[in-house]
């Protein structure tokens, strides 16, 4: 088996965008990240409204006993 040594890696062409191609693509990487963290955070915020709902929901079970009702 051969290994990477430094003849192989000086005859390799690597595609590099243009430095404006770069900002571009930071630009873009920055802006969907700063959208998946508020969309974690709402997901969060969600999760725990549900955990307190689901408290209620106990505490209202055990306090006064259980009646299904319809959303």
């Amino acid at each position: 088996m051969h290994g990477l040594n430094s003849s192989i890696v000086k005859e390799l062409i690597v595609a590099v965008p243009s430095l404006a191609e770069q900002h571009q693509i930071l630009r873009f990487l920055d802006h969907e990240t700063v959208r998946i963290d508020a969309l974690i955070a709402e997901q969060q915020r969600l999760i725990e409204l549900l955990k307190e709902k689901r408290q209620a929901v106990i505490s209202h079970a055990v306090t006064k006993g259980w009646i299904p009702v319809c959303p």
